[in-house]
């Protein structure tokens, strides 16, 4: 079935800030899909486009199955409010959320997850990703980690002391907690924790035979991690936004609806 957005739908929003819902919309349904996600809970966020005070956030309650791009509420960063649409703040979005993006000019989108691999490590006493493989390899570099858990984020203090943890990179692993991303687009944020949990997940699998894991030498791992830098190797869309473009595609064939 193909579903249309109604012509009055689509004006009251600028094509950037429509694109900006179906995308978002999208990593929802691919978190859910991809196993990502954990129940209610959890958080996928992007600021408006052309709106530095606002950012989008699902009403409390929804599914991440259900999500869809006209679904979302514009949620004042400096306030909390609903700035448009309906439904309930979820208190610890707004606290963690609002002040990365307010202090991190990288992260449009942050999306926070509780993504089962990723957070086994968080509970670990050394929750390192470590550099036994390419992949880890090219994560290494991009990972902040947040060694004290300070109790559910019910104050913007908590996620203002986070984003300084964070600084210039693109994903944090949260003590006995999950892990989040930041990214300039959602394709970013989504291709980083897609990858993150892969590595988790293979870090896990290594460990769990019980054998001594294999490090890379130290030379290999920089000429890994300047390869991965290069930015000659593609042209035209980043890696991040090819594989974001085809994971949509996916989900245009199975469920159409979460464009509109």
């Amino acid at each position: 079935m193909q579903f249309r957005v109604s012509p009055k739908t689509l004006s009251e929003y600028s094509a950037e800030e429509w694109q900006a819902r179906v995308d978002l919309a999208a990593a929802h349904r691919l978190a859910f899909i991809q196993g990502f996600s954990e129940g209610i809970f959890n958080h996928l966020t992007f600021v408006v486009p052309g709106k530095s005070d606002r950012y989008y956030q699902i009403p409390f309650g929804t599914h991440w199955s259900e999500v869809t791009a006209s679904c979302f509420m514009e949620v004042g960063i400096d306030d909390g409010e609903v700035k448009r649409g309906e439904g309930e703040v979820e208190r610890s979005c707004y606290c963690i959320h609002a002040p990365i993006h307010k202090a991190l000019p990288q992260a449009k989108a942050v999306f926070h997850t509780h993504m089962p691999h990723a957070s086994a490590l968080t509970r670990l006493e050394d929750p390192r990703i470590k550099e036994i493989g390419q992949t880890e390899v090219g994560l290494s570099g991009a990972i902040a980690y947040d060694d004290e858990y300070t109790g559910p984020a019910l104050d913007p203090a908590e996620g203002a002391r986070l984003a300084k943890v964070i600084g210039d990179k693109t994903v944090l692993f949260m003590a006995n907690h999950g892990i989040s991303t930041v990214g300039a687009t959602v394709a970013e944020a989504y291709d980083m924790l897609y990858y993150v949990e892969r590595a988790a997940q293979v870090q896990i699998y290594a460990m769990w035979t019980g054998q001594k894991l294999k490090q890379l030498p130290a030379p290999v791992v920089e000429k890994t991690k300047r390869d991965y830098k290069d930015e000659h190797l593609y042209k035209g869309p980043t890696p991040a936004q090819r594989h974001f473009d085809a994971l949509k595609r996916m989900l245009d064939r199975k469920e159409p609806d979460y464009a509109t």
